[in-house]
């Protein structure tokens, strides 16, 4: 057994596990055909303009061109999909041996929050002690919150949640209960008594600590009723000082380590992981990058008290549903043949609270589950904001280390083949000593590939890396520690001061934070950017979908909240594309493969589809207004194109359905959105990026509501946003076309105009198209719930209105009717 147990610890971690031939060839093969056959389509589309409606046939073939161009983008990376498997059993075999102490690497956990009232206390509560209570080496886990808004609300709310998690903890591993977060464990609906399985004991501590949660509910819920009524002098201290953060833009820096500097201890004296508050200084006349901003603050208080050399990153909403989340990572971090070129391992993200049927697509299982499965086969998934675990070395800008080379050397002489025994390299002690030192009196230079100079050059060594890290010497010297370590020489007090020194709101100028080192700042998607960073440095990040999900969160399931977080994506998306950073021209001469690049490219212009999709929607009722259409009178072969091109496009759905495992309604909901956001969000995100890349008109950044017991009657509640006139214009535009074109066809078939009747379903099927995608968003405007507000139909109809006379009474992009004049009628105008 001993030596089974040995054999196993040598196994990897983890390994691929490549899609079913049968199910991945037949969709590259589709693929392939629908190649071949856009070809076609598109020689016939160009070869055969509508004479007639020469501008519109123009517009719409402009249009299907862009289509099929971004649907190649985003179909060439997912041509080698992959799914993983983790091996928990073997991680703990190789780095958890019975009688030592665990090996497993640290993991700091950074939670970010800003507004208490936009992002309760509880929801934020429920995050920290699922935190608190994972399945992890108690010693090996700390916890960061970032408060940015320098609330006393949540600073309170974090002392009254370490002392619950004294009660908590213990429960849940004494129980090993999922999920760790109490709101989403007692809302469970599960019969412990049933079968008389559940142990009695179990049954009175589960009443029992459900009756301190309640508790704990209670005393979280008046500190929030407290808070609404701010008093004049501002809040005020239990030691009578005020508060420093009573100013949000104008507040020193914070730190307040909870649950005492080794971690605390629960009700049955076992350790418990450190909690620590953090509030970066505010000041005016800085600019604090928001989120970016916060998140590398938490990197440098990191590594001046606990300095990991990995982290986590949540938002405050965001709790972890698989409390062995944490090994899952390690699985590939601490990889020894994989590992060492990982920056991050990206989860996928998951949400409790949304409707059956999820009418906005909020779940967005076609990106989580066909997408990211898609690049992890590449050079890895993109950081999506959340649930993610990094190396904190590649966050500090290094490169990837390079892949190791063959002990045996191949050379051709004569013809022959021979092979060499690899020099073993030289061993400079000196060097092997000058990187394990860490002197805060002498830091060597470090480069981009690691660590080192020469023993003569430290004082340059330091001027180099204070400018790239800031004015630190503790934090310069932490960067040299590869696997991570508190520095031995320096105090906890020296060291709580330095922390505040480094979260100061100039310690970053003039340095490359924001530029090379930590999250990147330049756009309001920061997560896309800092990953694109690092996979251009040569790294590669893993897709890691456990069994049971590692996290899950809160998503907006109104309409006009959902629109507004799509409009920030799309934002985001558009300042990447229009800054140096865009994938089209940066990271050449880097680690990034060609389809990386391809997949990061379709990330920053998709918003740009808006507008040709905008057009698109517009069309069909154009047609059906002016009596026109954009493709001519089809022949056989032409037929058989088109045909063609509709089976390959369902063809390829249905097997990309299969290999992934997505649903058709979760498929078909995506499509409906993607059209809506297309017309509605994307749409200003294109416009609103403009005015603020070129103009320096700055966009508001709002910050979406998480609540903690979503009702899903607010599934119905539509407020007031200028997103949702577009695709109500849409609409409306759509439904008079439809009219009035049935209306036209009926009264030709009433003067023997029976064919008329044959041109109007093909323009019927176009309108049909566009009302069937934004049905969910007509759904959302006829909510039982509440009404619409009433300024986006007044502007609605009133565009609606304005665009249909227009075409009907002018007519501008079409041939004029050359119907006969009376006299060639053989009238005589006179009598």
């Amino acid at each position: 057994m001993e030596l089974y147990s040995m054999d196993e610890a040598r196994q990897p971690l983890s390994r691929k596990v490549p899609i079913p031939s049968s199910q991945i060839n037949p969709y590259r093969m589709i693929i392939i055909i629908r190649l071949v056959v856009l070809g076609f389509f598109f020689h016939y589309r160009v070869m055969h303009p509508v004479n007639d409606a020469y501008a519109l046939w123009f517009v719409a073939v402009i249009c299907e061109i862009w289509f099929s161009v971004t649907w190649i983008l985003d179909q060439l990376p997912k041509w080698l999909p992959i799914e993983r498997e983790t091996y928990l059993d073997r991680l703990s075999l190789r780095y958890e041996k019975e009688g030592q102490p665990s090996q497993l690497s640290s993991v700091d956990i950074f939670v970010s929050t800003v507004d208490p009232l936009k992002e309760p206390p509880l929801v934020t509560a429920n995050t920290l002690l699922s935190i608190l209570a994972v399945d992890y080496p108690v010693n090996k886990v700390s916890c960061y919150v970032s408060d940015d808004g320098a609330a006393m609300l949540t600073f309170e709310a974090l002392s009254e949640t370490s002392e619950f998690a004294k009660k908590w903890v213990p429960f849940c591993k004494k129980f090993d209960i999922e999920p760790r977060a109490p709101e989403r464990y007692f809302a469970q609906k599960m019969d412990y008594l049933k079968d008389n399985v559940v142990h009695t004991s179990f049954i009175k501590e589960r009443r029992a600590m459900k009756r301190d949660y309640e508790e704990f509910k209670v005393r979280i819920n008046s500190l929030v009723s407290k808070a609404q009524r701010v008093p004049e002098q501002g809040w005020t201290m239990q030691d009578g000082t005020l508060w420093p953060g009573n100013n949000v833009r104008d507040h020193p820096g914070m730190i307040q380590v909870f649950l005492g500097q080794s971690g605390g201890h629960d009700i049955d004296g076992n350790e418990l992981p450190q909690l620590i508050y953090v509030s970066r200084e505010k000041r005016p006349g800085f600019n604090h990058h928001k989120k970016a901003g916060a998140m590398n603050a938490l990197v440098r208080v990191s590594a001046m008290l606990t300095n990991a050399p990995y982290m986590l990153n949540l938002d405050c909403d965001h709790y972890i549903n698989n409390s062995k989340a944490l090994r899952e990572a390690m699985c590939f971090m601490m990889d020894p043949l994989l590992g060492n070129r990982v920056c991050y391992v990206q989860f996928p993200q998951r949400f409790d609270g949304i409707d059956r049927h999820d009418r906005y697509a909020n779940q967005n299982t076609v990106f989580f589950d066909i997408n990211m499965k898609g690049l992890d086969g590449i050079q890895g998934p993109f950081y999506v904001g959340t649930g993610c675990v990094f190396r904190r070395q590649a966050l500090y800008g290094f490169d990837a280390p390079k892949t190791k080379k063959s002990p045996t050397k191949t050379c051709n002489c004569f013809g022959k083949r021979k092979k060499k025994k690899a020099m073993k390299p030289k061993t400079d002690t000196k060097k092997e000593i000058s990187l394990m030192r860490v002197d805060l009196e002498g830091v060597e230079e470090e480069d981009n590939n690691g660590l080192i100079l020469g023993e003569n050059s430290n004082v340059t060594s330091e001027q180099k890396l204070e400018k790239k890290y800031g004015q630190s010497p503790v934090f310069v010297a932490s960067t040299l520690q590869e696997h991570g370590g508190t520095l031995t020489s320096t105090n906890p007090t020296s060291l709580l001061k330095e922390a505040i020194h480094v979260i100061s709101c100039g310690y970053e100028n003039k340095t490359d934070w924001g530029k090379q080192v930590g999250w990147i700042y330049g756009s309001v998607t920061e997560d896309i950017l800092t990953g694109f960073k690092m996979h251009c440095h040569g790294w590669r990040s893993i897709y890691c979908i456990p069994a049971r999900p590692a996290f899950k969160g809160s998503a907006p399931i109104n309409l006009s909240d959902r629109l507004d977080q799509v409009l920030r994506w799309a934002l985001g998306s558009v300042e990447i594309f229009m800054s140096r950073h865009c994938p089209l021209w940066y990271g050449y001469g880097g680690g990034l493969k060609w389809l990386e690049r391809l997949s990061y490219v379709n990330a920053t212009i998709y918003p740009w589809t808006s507008i040709p999709l905008f057009a698109y929607c517009t069309l069909p009722a154009v047609c059906l207004l002016t009596g026109k259409f954009i493709i001519p009178e089809l022949s056989k072969v032409a037929s058989m194109w088109f045909l063609s091109l509709f089976l390959c496009i369902f063809a390829t759905s249905i097997l990309e359905m299969r290999w992934s495992g997505v649903g058709i309604d979760e498929w078909w909901r995506n499509e409906q959105f993607w059209v809506i956001g297309g017309v509605s969000a994307h749409l200003f995100a294109v416009f609103q990026g403009m005015l603020k890349v070129l103009g320096g008109v700055n966009t508001s950044f709002k910050v979406t509501s998480k609540e903690s017991d979503q009702d899903l009657s607010e599934l119905y509640e539509l407020k007031w946003t200028t997103l949702l006139i577009p695709p109500t214009t849409l609409l409306i535009i759509n439904l008079i076309g439809v009219v009035c074109g049935v209306s036209v066809a009926m009264n030709s078939s009433g003067y023997g105009g029976e064919s008329s009747w044959g041109p109007l379903f093909g323009k019927l099927f176009f309108a049909f198209w566009v009302i069937v995608h934004l049905y969910p968003f007509l759904k959302g405007l006829l909510g039982r719930q509440n009404r619409t507000p009433t300024i986006i139909i007044l502007w609605s109809i009133l565009l609606a209105t304005i665009f249909s006379f227009f075409w009907l009474r002018i007519d501008p992009f079409l041939t004029k009717s050359d119907t006969p004049l009376l006299e060639e009628c053989g009238l005589d105008c006179n009598y």
